[in-house]
């Protein structure tokens, strides 16, 4: 699986836009993916051209929760490819020019080997692919208490890392079970987590790419 940063609050190299929001691409051996929107269309675009990701090649988009800076990037993209199908929670709405939508309420198996926590503590979904080495969990920004997001990961599999917004998160001993963890775009405490797990900790950033 390889994951690559096209939205965040940082950027990695010069010619890619840093803003406050968050995308990533998920390329797995049967999917292409694009998780959340960040805040903005035309730097959302930008980002995708400058690092060669085309949008024609994404077959799904899933949106972890209705915040502008997870969403603003939709309607630009949807210009460019509406025969994908969309993943949000059940309580977004107003998406559409898109081939389907799926609202998503519970904890289930979207593919092999793709999952979604389902809409926690009515805000926001998290999702989850099996990997060899585990499940690694995409995050938003961690809306929900991070027990919750954790708990519900664990139902499909061991878990192996988190990549994503972590808020306010400071739970910080709920990632001793992890080998890997990439704090992006919303996270407070990045400091306190490079500290706590400086082994474990990837720093993010648009053009960051993480191969597991």
């Amino acid at each position: 699986m390889k994951i690559t940063i096209l939205y965040d609050n940082t950027a990695i190299r010069e010619e890619l836009k840093a803003d406050w929001g968050f995308a990533c691409l998920i390329e797995t051996d049967e999917h292409t993916i694009l998780f959340d929107t960040g805040a903005n269309g035309v730097i959302l675009l930008n980002n995708m051209d400058r690092l060669d990701v085309k949008p024609d090649e994404i077959d799904m988009i899933f949106i972890s929760h209705n915040h502008f800076d997870h969403t603003g990037g939709l309607s630009a993209f949807l210009n460019e490819n509406k025969n994908v199908t969309i993943y949000v929670p059940k309580s977004l709405r107003g998406i559409r020019n898109v081939k389907e939508i799926v609202y998503i309420d519970e904890p289930r198996m979207l593919f092999p080997h793709i999952y979604t926590t389902g809409e926690l503590a009515n805000i926001e979904q998290s999702l989850i692919i099996q990997t060899d080495k585990g499940c690694v969990i995409i995050a938003g920004c961690s809306h929900p208490d991070m027990n919750l997001i954790l708990n519900a990961s664990r139902a499909f599999g061991k878990l192996y890392a988190i990549i994503g917004g972590l808020h306010g998160f400071n739970q910080f001993d709920l990632f001793n079970e992890l080998s890997l963890v990439c704090p992006t775009h919303c996270t407070k405490y990045k400091e306190q987590i490079h500290t706590t797990y400086p082994d474990k900790y990837i720093d993010g950033g648009v053009g960051k790419i993480i191969e597991i």
